[in-house]
């Protein structure tokens, strides 16, 4: 999961980070690492400390105008992050988290959401972060959703079933 968020962030960071003045040239892997690390880190924050819940809701409601408290909390520590690790003005480190936050984020949901992308499967991620193998979230996602990742879904892929 990380290696393709890490992918996701690289694609988005092209007017946030890479033509970023702010930020050392020599210093955009590590930024884009970061990035990519905290909200990792945000989402299972978030289901560690019982929030499952929202971040569930996030993933079936999508990125609003008006971020979800998920968002908005990860969001917030990328722009900490940023400021004390790259010594960014908390201006600058925050314009950076307010736009490639939101933009990864839209797009892990909607990876999620698509049965034919077995990259990003939501059971099988909030599995590894709460560390229990057994966690079914079935029954908190409607009935359309339930096959996400599922074995079907990696036979059809295969196959060349859509």
């Amino acid at each position: 999961m990380l290696d393709q968020l890490l992918k996701l962030v690289e694609q988005n960071a092209q007017q946030s980070i890479l033509q970023n003045r702010a930020i050392p040239d020599q210093l955009n892997n590590a930024a884009i690492k970061e990035v990519t690390n905290q909200i990792f880190n945000g989402i299972k924050s978030q289901v560690t400390q019982g929030h499952m819940d929202q971040v569930i809701s996030l993933f079936q409601t999508g990125v609003k105008k008006h971020p979800s408290p998920v968002i908005a909390s990860i969001v917030d520590t990328v722009t900490r992050n940023l400021a004390s690790k790259f010594n960014l003005a908390p201006d600058v480190a925050k314009g950076v988290a307010d736009q490639i936050v939101p933009q990864v984020m839209a797009q892990v949901i909607k990876k999620t959401n698509d049965p034919h992308d077995i990259d990003f499967d939501l059971q099988h991620m909030l599995r590894g972060m709460t560390g229990d193998n057994q966690l079914d979230i079935s029954s908190m996602l409607p009935p359309t959703k339930t096959t996400v990742g599922s074995i079907s879904g990696v036979f059809n892929r295969l196959f060349g079933k859509k």
